[in-house]
């Protein structure tokens, strides 16, 4: 059982340590020649124009929350989908559940109005 908690202890301090050491590298090894030329804002290959920070519509965060939502939980319907010959009755009953509450969630940020583009 030792063995299990050693195995996992040395992939979490590479885990932890790769990452680091790799920027780290990165960072000593990037070229230093900063010019102005360099540190110009760039937009699609045109000059921009006005002002840097543009606010956009909060509706548009909410459709995108509301997508990254169901699509997390699409994630979570696939292995149930899997296996789902091989449940028993009530893991069949909380997966019906969990369908019913997307559903249930869907319903209310359609009457939220969350789910137009505008």
């Amino acid at each position: 059982m030792l063995e299990q908690f050693i195995f996992v202890g040395v992939l979490l301090v590479v885990a932890l340590f790769l990452p680091v050491v790799l920027i780290g590298l990165a960072w000593l090894l990037r070229p230093k020649r900063p010019n102005p030329r360099k540190s110009e804002i760039y937009e699609c290959g045109l000059q921009p124009h006005g002002e840097n920070w543009v606010q956009f519509k909060a509706q548009y965060y909410i459709f995108a929350l509301v997508f990254l939502v169901f699509d997390v939980e699409a994630v979570f319907l696939f292995p149930w989908a899997l296996v789902y010959n091989w449940l028993p009755l009530y893991a069949v009953l909380e997966g019906v559940l969990f369908i019913a509450l997307l559903a249930a969630a869907l319903v209310y940020a359609w009457q939220k109005g969350a789910l137009e583009w505008m």
